[in-house]
């Protein structure tokens, strides 16, 4: 296949040439870049230089690839790269990649890129359709792949994990007719939700501060010293009466627990805290679900180890939480559930700012059977 190039909205694609090898060099220092993709690490000279002189030219030569330079088609700066890391002939089928040079980034080069490089994919090399993947929790390329007009539907397990070691990953695919037209806003862009949460959930999980009275109050992710906590509360009797911990409770489950909390945190899905007391000790978990299917929705759970009960924390932390969901990630409605005669955790969620709402039959799962639970939200108009 001969080597070809773009000229689109603003930027030159073209073949990568020996000259870039420098530039390319300077990139890969970056510790995204070596964070999620599989380049070399440590990166050094010759291998831009294999890339830009081996690597690139014969993936056009046989066939099985168009890796392009993207660069400014006005001053031939280089911006990132973006192309397609390989092609499958029998399927019409390829799949796309992408980085952006760190002196690049906030300027939409690589949605920009990515859209070009998919409409010649169609247009000129007749695919039928283009496949994305990422790292599970690379919300930055994610967001990407969603304003180019990919269709994130799933994940599956990586064969190459990057620096990370995570070994789930998303993947989307982008079928002909489906990619913006140059200059068009398209899906999932500043401003929107998408863009709001890739910027939260894009960054590490934050600590926040909630007040009882006169005690200062952290919650931060959890940690492995937590466990301890964790199995001790998840093994206290009203825990067990109350939920669906399982029972009986052991350090696994508690590690299990743990690993759920980080994962969730790079899907976007959950927010786990840990409610950490004055001394940074545990003292309780609080988590924020969001509702895989009302982006706006979100469901609370929340914990309190025996010894920090009846002071007044919890309720302080899960006001703190709530109302982090709405400003921080654009919830209009987070809901609590109980099951029916749990008067802790309903005086819990009053005394945060939750209004019962009633009694739902058979609302959640108890150990093998249906109870009933009340149910109580609090909506965004009730923090103003």
């Amino acid at each position: 296949m001969e080597p070809v190039e773009i000229t689109e909205d603003g930027l030159l694609l073209r073949p990568w040439l020996a000259s870039d090898a420098d530039d390319v060099h300077r990139a890969c220092q970056d510790p995204d870049i070596q964070r999620w993709t599989t380049v070399p690490r440590p990166y050094r000279p010759e291998h831009a230089h294999g890339f830009v002189t081996g690597i690139a030219p014969r993936a056009w030569a046989d066939g099985t690839g168009a890796p392009f330079a993207v660069g400014d088609a006005a001053t031939g700066e280089l911006l990132g790269s973006c192309g397609l890391v390989s092609i499958d002939r029998t399927l019409e089928s390829g799949e796309i990649g992408y980085w952006t040079a760190p002196w690049a980034r906030g300027r939409g080069v690589t949605v920009r890129a990515v859209r070009a490089v998919a409409r010649w994919a169609f247009d000129t090399l007749a695919l039928r359709r283009l496949v994305w993947q990422a790292e599970v929790g690379n919300h930055a390329s994610r967001l990407v792949a969603l304003r180019a007009g990919v269709q994130v539907s799933g994940e599956l397990r990586l064969a190459r994990p990057g620096e990370g070691g995570r070994t789930e990953g998303w993947i989307g695919s982008l079928l002909p007719g489906e990619v913006p037209a140059p200059g068009a806003p398209g899906p999932a862009g500043p401003g929107t939700l998408d863009a709001r949460r890739a910027a939260v959930f894009g960054r590490a999980q934050p600590v926040l501060f909630a007040t009882a009275g006169d005690t200062e109050l952290r919650l931060r992710p959890m940690e492995e010293r937590d466990l301890a906590g964790v199995v001790a509360t998840c093994r206290d009797a009203d825990t067990v009466r109350w939920t669906s911990v399982p029972h009986p409770y052991q350090h696994t489950d508690a590690e299990s627990y743990l690993t759920y909390g980080g994962l969730t945190w790079a899907r976007g899905s959950s927010a786990c805290f840990v409610l950490a007391d004055p001394d940074d000790a545990f003292a309780g978990t609080v988590d924020l679900r969001l509702n895989p299917v009302d982006p706006l929705l979100a469901e609370v759970g929340f914990m309190t180890a025996p010894h920090a009960r009846g002071r007044g924390w919890m309720p302080a932390a899960l006001g703190a939480l709530a109302a982090w969901g709405v400003t921080g990630l654009g919830l209009a409605r987070i809901e609590w559930k109980a099951h029916v005669g749990n008067t802790a955790s309903r005086r819990v969620a009053e005394k945060a700012g939750f209004t019962v709402e009633g009694t739902v039959r058979g609302g959640v799962a108890q150990r093998g059977q249906r109870v009933d639970a009340w149910l109580g939200a609090l909506l965004a108009e009730d923090l103003t």
